[in-house]
């Protein structure tokens, strides 16, 4: 944990940075236009490209994931927009794609419910959009829905273009983005990769580039064309968050000394220890369990713990943080995350606070 930290963090995001991260950012600054730069850009595309499974080039945005998330549906969106709702988060691209003054269609699941792939399907045959937009694994619930059976359904709509929030399960899972023929697959800094906030990932398609050439109003920041114009010359259309970037690459060095099976794998037992220590305490996952989010476990209270009183025993004890619900679900469930830097010895030692605070509330 960074000296600078007062505690740490297991909510779903931003998520424990470790020191050798945060060195990283602190490399000697350089030109955005500079030669320096353009090696940096250039030396973490093909990892990059091996992460998102992809033959396409990697943007770099620096952004919120949202700010790439509402500029996808920007960059592609003539007639309409399907967004599938199951959660927050989700549910928010709708009310972005109104405020775009883009028509939209809501395609509303219970929160703790995946995207039903008939359901896209039945939407889609309407002929009415051009694009889809859909949650991979939607924290606020910790809900994953089954991404390769809503995109073989999307498939079958040739004029159909996918934009695709892996935010929070980007490299804890494998999502194979050509073989599954994701048109925007995008991603942040702060989640599963372990870094600060502000840098946006997204690597786009061929078909997203000719649709984004017909769009006059795709606005210039998020403009797809001005990030590939730039990508051709190893470089971003604005200037970027360069420690970010240093730290992208100290991260990546680290995913590929680790192997990428091997990350996979130890995000899912490290998730598997979380849900087998809820079970031991009588509670249960929000979601049904095999949709079940591998990058957190959101749990139902349903032993009504004053989840703010366990925090402020876990913050104060502890030193560590968990998130107790978020939005309508605030005090209804509670979320604990397994993504990033966490080792089965870091998980462990969470366990051990974690029985030592509810154990007390409990009353055992």
């Amino acid at each position: 944990m960074s000296s600078a930290a007062s505690y740490k963090l297991h909510i779903p995001g931003p998520v424990q940075v470790s020191e050798k991260t945060m060195q990283a950012m602190t490399a000697p600054m350089i030109g955005h236009r500079s030669n320096d730069f353009v090696a940096l850009y250039q030396s973490i595309q093909p990892d990059l490209q091996s992460l998102f499974y992809t033959k396409d080039p990697v943007f770099l945005s620096t952004s919120s994931a949202w700010g790439v998330m509402e500029g996808s549906v920007r960059n592609l969106t003539h007639k309409k927009v399907l967004n599938c709702m199951n959660g927050a988060f989700s549910d928010k691209w709708n009310d972005v794609a109104q405020r775009l003054g883009k028509s939209a269609g809501a395609l509303k699941f219970e929160w703790g419910k995946p995207v039903d792939p008939e359901a896209v399907r039945a939407e889609l045959s309407t002929g009415a959009y051009d694009t889809i937009t859909f949650i991979h694994n939607e924290t606020s619930t910790g809900t994953m829905s089954d991404i390769a059976a809503i995109m073989a359904v999307v498939r079958e709509f040739p004029d159909v273009l996918s934009i695709v929030d892996t935010v929070s399960s980007f490299s804890v899972v494998p999502i194979k983005k050509d073989e599954l023929g994701i048109d925007v697959l995008l991603t942040g800094s702060q989640k599963a990769l372990a870094m600060p906030p502000g840098l946006a990932l997204c690597s786009v398609s061929q078909r997203a580039l000719d649709r984004a050439k017909t769009m006059p109003d795709r606005g210039y920041y998020f403009d797809f064309l001005e990030f590939l114009s730039n990508h051709e010359k190893g470089m971003t259309p604005s200037t970027p968050v360069i420690p970010l970037i240093y730290a992208l690459r100290s991260k990546l060095d680290d995913i590929l000394a680790e192997g990428v099976e091997a990350r996979y794998a130890r995000h899912r037992k490290l998730n598997t220890m979380v849900r087998e220590w809820g079970s031991s305490k009588g509670f249960e996952l929000f979601p049904e369990a095999r949709y079940g989010s591998i990058a957190l476990n959101c749990f139902a209270n349903t032993r009504e713990v004053d989840l703010s009183a366990a925090n402020k025993l876990l913050k104060s004890k502890h030193r560590l943080v968990i998130d107790g619900g978020y939005g309508k679900l605030k005090g209804k469930t509670f979320r604990i995350s397994n993504m990033g830097d966490e080792t089965e010895e870091t998980i462990t030692a969470l366990i051990g606070a974690l029985d030592d605070v509810f154990g007390g509330l409990l009353g055992g």
